[in-house]
């Protein structure tokens, strides 16, 4: 078919790919001469009517979608009695020949494909269209790093007849939800499971579940739990294990609802992971195309790799709608008012100093949840400089009673001007700052300070941590004179 012109304008220069029903190739418009891609169904195809039925179904369910992170559809004809259909031609490569190249992604690299993923599946969900067959071999990676979701032959409308029986699966085991791998109806729920499973792929290196056969594969997507990501990868935050591992519950009800839920997650976690790393990773270009396109303030993403980290945790925080604010060159969000959301009644206080003598004013912590701040207040012991030596920092952990999902904590203290980090845990309550998440910080507190939290998951425990003293008049150290926590 090479040198072939169908329709008398698409001039098959070049095979790219072929499957079961149709071969696709590399073209040339010759009336407006720019590079193609023709998807053509084979001979053998177009004589089975249900068949040619799922290949024109194709054309119209893409030509509904109109968004950057979806192939688009040019144009759609007959030729010789062989239906093809004309795509957009993206030069780059999938997202599972990246990931075949590389390995695992970087873990801000991955969330942006994802949330890039994600987009495209809400313009197909809204429109009541099921991909059922996402996998990275569908997801396309463009020259500037955009992923670009294709390949809708197997999709269907809600609303309509499938093109298949019930009690047939359909899609890609190593990527197929349950209730699809058992033959079941799906929704689009099952697209949500598969995006899951490829954000695993992206952050591990390779799929969840390996058996003998195909077969084997679909059952275990049923039968067992997907690996424990954080044990893969002890570097990811919570924050983006929780969406994974929401996103392929095994019952549907316990997944997200919608993409866009899911979408917001990803941009939430993709936050976190970028202030966790302090930088883009390699991949900086598919991140800011996570951003929604109000907030970019950036220069143009096909010229410029914007080096400097501060620069997309500017877009990531507009774009997520997050309180963070980028203060003194720093990643905190804070200052004076009240918390937002309700208070959260705390349980008890204790001090934390688990680098110094294991003890920091134990007798003083109940004056930090007393409720008067102008009457007493906890504080460290009195250093000689404006550091504590060789310790990080010492603070305070404050007991909730039980995992509360939480928005926001305030400090009041006597001594603004010091640094606090603030962590989340549950128990086992950690004895070191190991096991602690990271969940938002201040670079100067102010004397009533609120600091925004991001959280996905419910924390009991709060670590809040002082990494370096304010000058007092005996010398350097903190003071904490109430603590209010929020969700």
């Amino acid at each position: 078919m090479i040198g072939t012109v169908l329709s008398s304008r698409y001039r098959l220069d070049a095979k790219l790919g072929s499957g079961g029903m149709s071969t696709v190739y590399l073209a040339r418009d010759e009336i407006l001469d720019r590079p193609v891609a023709v998807k053509l169904m084979h001979d053998s195809m177009a004589s089975e009517p249900d068949q040619l039925e799922r290949f024109n179904q194709e054309a119209r369910a893409v030509a509904k979608l109109s968004n950057p992170n979806v192939v688009a559809v040019i144009d759609a004809g007959e030729d010789d009695g062989r239906p093809y259909i004309v795509f957009e031609y993206v030069e780059g490569e999938t997202l599972k020949q990246l990931i075949s190249r590389v390995g695992a992604l970087e873990t801000t690299e991955a969330l942006a494909y994802g949330i890039e993923i994600s987009q495209a599946l809400e313009v197909a969900h809204e429109r009541g269209m099921v991909h059922r067959d996402v996998k990275p071999q569908n997801v396309l990676i463009d020259s500037t790093g955009q992923a670009k979701l294709t390949d809708f032959g197997i999709s269907r409308q809600l609303d309509e007849e499938g093109m298949t029986a019930e009690g047939k699966v359909v899609g890609t085991t190593d990527y197929v939800a349950p209730e699809q791998a058992m033959g079941h109806e799906v929704d689009t729920r099952a697209d949500i499971y598969a995006l899951g499973v490829v954000l695993f792929e992206m952050l591990t290196g390779d799929v969840p579940f390996k058996a003998a056969n195909q077969v084997g594969v679909a059952m275990k997507h049923v039968t067992e739990d997907l690996p424990d990501l954080q044990q893969i990868r002890p570097d990811l935050s919570a924050t983006t294990a929780a969406v994974v591992e929401r996103a392929t519950a095994k019952e549907p009800a316990d997944r997200y609802g919608t993409t866009a839920e899911m979408t917001a997650d990803l941009q939430t976690a993709l936050e976190v992971e970028a202030i966790r790393s302090g930088g883009a990773g390699s991949e900086a270009t598919s991140i800011l195309d996570a951003v929604p396109a109000p907030a970019r303030q950036l220069p143009d993403r096909r010229t410029s790799p914007w080096p400097a980290a501060i620069l997309l945790l500017v877009a990531l925080v507009v774009a997520a709608g997050s309180a963070w604010l980028i203060s003194q060159g720093g990643t905190g969000g804070g200052g004076g008012g009240a918390g937002s959301g309700d208070k959260v009644e705390v349980a008890s206080i204790t001090d934390f100093d688990p680098e110094g003598d294991g003890v920091e004013h134990p007798e003083e912590v109940d004056f930090a949840i007393d409720g008067d701040p102008n009457a007493s207040a906890w504080t460290t012991e009195t250093y000689q400089t404006d550091s504590f030596g060789a310790k990080s920092g010492v603070g305070l952990v404050v007991d909730l009673g039980s995992p509360r999902k939480l928005s926001s904590v305030q400090v009041v203290t006597p001594t603004p001007g010091w640094p606090i980090e603030v962590y989340g845990a549950n128990d086992p309550l950690p004895d070191s700052l190991d096991g602690w998440e990271a969940l938002g910080s201040a670079d100067s507190v102010s004397d009533r300070e609120t600091i925004d939290l991001i959280t996905l998951t419910s924390y009991r425990y709060l670590l809040l941590w002082a990494t370096a003293p304010a000058q007092t008049d005996d010398g350097y150290g903190v003071a904490i004179s109430d603590v209010s926590v929020f969700e």
